[in-house]
């Protein structure tokens, strides 16, 4: 579906929809059945909702998917890796939706720019400062700094910029919506800016290596040695962060590759 294909969720929904999905991971060992959810296991989710006559009542999924150029069984994938992969290296951990991203854009080599501000991308495109190969890195978006905003937005900019022959990636401690595809994004890195990440030392004209095949994000390793990272501010810009009405999240919430949660038997690890 949809950006990966022309269909959308009504076409994913006819051709067997999530009931199928999760028996098909289920019944390949993919997915434990047994694990809770608000509303029972996760096999409890495979059964359908329907209205017998006015009556709400649950059935079996289909045994087979009716359109298999939307959803096809385990033992037919569209492909043989998943739609995410891991990257790893000197700048965190992120994730990187690549379902949608051409071979030939899944690795990028370019020197940084760097923005604390969403608003700024779209400034500094209009302005002609981006017309080059470049990876846009765009910071203090996490959990402990502005709650993890999104990104989508900057879509139509990365776009134009791929579509215009320059080699171009974005990297953030931010979030960005699954309808983005195309452009190699690494997200959810982690630890985040705010918490002295890595991407809190990058500087302009660093030189950033983005390998999704691979499952690299690294820059070399003498750039960051000696350099402070740049503190988040959060009431710096004009819209601030609610008058620190949210300093409690801030300074409670874990890492986002631990799930970005207060309690801490699941927030994993901080970098203060």
């Amino acid at each position: 579906i949809y950006p990966n294909g022309p269909a959308d969720v009504n076409h994913f929904h006819a051709a067997g929809g999530m009931g199928f999905l999760l028996k098909e991971l289920i019944s390949a060992g993919l997915m434990h059945a047994d694990a809770r959810t608000v509303a029972g296991t996760m096999a409890d989710q495979m059964q359908e909702p329907w209205l017998d006559d006015e009556t709400l009542a649950f059935r079996d999924p289909p045994e087979r998917s009716m359109d298999l150029e939307i959803l096809r069984p385990v033992q037919d994938p569209f492909s043989s890796e998943g739609g995410l992969a891991l990257l790893d290296g000197r700048l965190g951990r992120g994730v990187i939706k690549v379902s949608a991203v051409k071979p030939e854009h899944r690795t990028v080599k370019a020197p940084v720019r760097v923005f604390d501000d969403q608003a700024d991308v779209r400034t500094a495109y209009e302005a002609g400062e981006l017309n080059k190969d470049v990876v846009i890195v765009v910071r203090f978006q996490g959990p402990a700094a502005n709650g993890m905003p999104e990104l989508h937005g900057l879509s139509p900019i990365l776009g134009n910029l791929q579509d215009a022959g320059h080699r171009v990636a974005l990297v953030t401690d931010g979030r960005m919506s699954g309808a983005s595809g195309k452009v190699p994004a690494a997200i959810h890195v982690s630890p985040e800016a705010a918490r002295g990440g890595p991407l809190a030392c990058l500087k302009d004209g660093d030189i950033i290596t983005l390998d999704a095949d691979k499952g690299v994000l690294n820059v070399a390793p003498d750039v960051l040695d000696g350099r402070e990272p740049a503190r988040f501010r959060p009431n710096a810009g004009p819209m601030g962060v609610g008058r620190d009405m949210f300093e409690t999240f801030r300074n409670s919430v874990g890492l986002a590759d631990h799930g970005a949660s207060f309690f801490p038997f699941l927030a994993g690890g901080r970098s203060v």
